[in-house]
């Protein structure tokens, strides 16, 4: 099983749909996927009661209190964490995941709480030491915009590459509210958007030795 824990300590930078889109994506392409929710605010798990049965099925885990164990055929672990995580919490599920997803969004403040952040999770010694991946993802990137721009010089100069940049897009919001993904949406629009996710579902499956 691979377990992938999505998080930023800043709230707002699209944490939730980044790993419910992960959950689909990764269901849709045919392995048995959970979604933890450990978030207090329960988006994911409104999510997941909101998706239809016709859709790529996800199983749902209540990780708020207690981290309860998956179904034991799941392959693809997904956690959405609870922004400003701290201390003993911040370690605890950074230790029991495979890899760490890390969602900006292109912004001054971003910028900063994400330094902090990323100085947290340096202290970790798996991280630090390069055992577990990180993956830095620009999230609702415009594509051209200063912004855009300065979000990649920030991270070229930490030495933190963004592994995917993830287009702006009402689409997002408009198949969450129905429990849906953009890997579950037809038409044109659709897989055009997908293909954004494309660098970061490769680093996920190399990373699980795929």
């Amino acid at each position: 099983m691979l377990r992938i824990l999505v998080a930023n300590a800043k709230g707002g930078c699209g944490k939730t749909t980044i790993a419910t889109h992960l959950a689909a994506a990764l269901s849709a392409a045919g392995h048995f996927t959970a979604l933890a929710d450990a978030d207090r605010q329960g988006s994911a798990l409104f999510w997941l009661a909101r998706r239809p049965r016709r859709a790529a099925p996800v199983a749902g885990l209540d990780w708020r209190k207690d981290l309860a164990s998956p179904p034991p055929r799941t392959a693809r672990l997904v956690v959405d964490a609870a922004p400003a995580l701290r201390g003993r919490r911040v370690q605890r599920l950074v230790k029991a995941a495979d890899l760490v997803v890390l969602p900006v969004l292109p912004s001054a403040f971003d910028e900063t709480a994400t330094r902090r952040f990323l100085d947290r999770l340096d202290r970790i010694g798996a991280i630090a030491k390069g055992r577990k991946p990180l993956a830095v993802v620009g999230n609702r990137v415009r594509a051209g915009t200063r912004a855009g721009e300065r979000l990649e010089k920030f991270f070229a100069a930490i030495d933190r590459p963004l592994v995917a940049r993830l287009r702006d897009s009402q689409l997002y919001p408009d198949v969450t509210i129905g429990g849906l993904s953009l890997f579950d949406a037809p038409g044109k629009r659709a897989r055009d958007l997908r293909r954004d996710w494309e660098p970061l579902i490769e680093f996920i499956e190399r990373a699980a030795g795929g």
